[in-house]
């Protein structure tokens, strides 16, 4: 019998990519998404067009992670033998104009999940998205599982509330709970607000006549950048191991915002200088300035490594992004032609 998977989050970059892994690893898999009167499945779509959909081995489910009674519920429905909770308000700058949603979310929402799975009695493994943020300003780089957190937001706090909550299951309830602290991870599926999505959409617009400038923040924050494709690998094997553990994700490489800028303008003929300006409606109130993580453990246990290189991310992302910005022109210029009808 196929293993059944549920996955909060589900319509996000990562849950995209965890589903097209678990599906064509043979499992079932069940998604969580809200109700909205407007549809969010855009990054899953395709899944529903190959092989996997012929045999309905995908299911979406309606819930929330601040419903325990409806959590309990789709729990109960599903049986999953693993659980990998991605659901978040996962937007560091928005975290400060919306802490308290993003508390209950991210934070109290994780404890609702877990509280739910004990609460049912089921076997269950689960996967909690933990994040780099919940360092903020870090005592070292790079940083590793035993760093000290010292979160810089309310998105970061939430984090490492959620984290705790889920190694005090883990040790009070014996329930099989990993999180997995995964720094930065992009890819064309990525959100246009998040900073690196932000330049290749708008680089490849500038290029196309579509748009003239691009406003950021702080140029010289410094990440560690992965592609998300890679990332979700390390969520699955985290669940197959004999015991539950934490792991950082991470490729040990930091880049600032700056070099981003750079590659990504020097892709298409252009010099950013010419079109970038910072906006201080950008920055955040409490600063992170360099992340960077050390998965020596992740790959010493798991044996996962990073596949993709960051040059390779950012080459990725710009074709993925052209390609909508030459199909934005014809359509803009499509219009233009038509004109009003008089």
């Amino acid at each position: 019998m196929a293993k059944k998977a549920l996955i909060t989050g589900i319509t996000g970059q990562d849950g995209s990519y965890l589903a097209e892994l678990l599906l064509n690893k043979g499992y079932d898999v069940h998604g969580l998404i809200r109700r909205s009167s407007s549809f969010n499945t855009g990054r899953i779509e395709h899944l529903y067009q190959e092989p996997h959909a012929s045999q309905v081995r995908l299911r979406l489910h309606y819930g929330d992670l601040t419903d325990g009674v409806g959590l309990r519920e789709v729990l109960t429905r599903i049986q999953p033998d693993e659980v990998y909770n991605l659901a978040a308000q996962s937007h560091v700058r928005v975290s400060f104009d919306q802490p308290v949603y993003t508390v209950t979310a991210t934070g109290l929402g994780t404890m609702m999940l877990l509280e739910a799975i004990r609460d049912t009695g089921m076997q269950v493994r689960f996967y909690q998205a933990s994040s780099s943020e919940m360092f903020g300003k870090s005592v070292e780089v790079p940083q590793s599982e035993t760093t000290p957190f010292h979160p810089r937001s309310p998105y970061g706090c939430a984090k490492v509330y959620a984290f705790w909550q889920t190694v005090n299951y883990r040790e009070s309830y014996n329930m099989f709970a990993c999180n997995g602290i995964l720094f930065n991870h992009e890819s064309p599926r990525r959100g246009e607000t998040f900073v690196t999505r932000k330049i290749t959409r708008a680089v490849t617009r500038i290029k196309e006549g579509l748009q003239n400038e691009l406003y950021l923040g702080n140029l010289e924050a410094r990440r560690d950048w992965g592609f998300a494709g890679d990332y979700v690998e390390a969520m699955w094997l985290m669940l197959q191991q004999p015991q539950a553990d934490d792991y950082v994700v991470a490729t040990g490489e930091s880049h600032s915002v700056r070099e981003a800028l750079e590659l990504t303008f020097s892709l298409v003929g252009l010099d950013w200088k010419d079109f970038v300006k910072t906006d201080p409606r950008y920055l955040r109130p409490a600063e992170v300035d360099v992340l960077q993580g050390d998965a020596a453990k992740a790959r010493r246990v798991l044996n996962w490594t990073p596949k993709v290189t960051f040059k390779e991310l950012i080459t990725m992302m710009v074709e993925s992004d052209w390609e909508l910005a030459r199909e934005e022109r014809v359509v803009a210029e499509h219009r233009q032609a038509s004109g009003p009808k008089r």
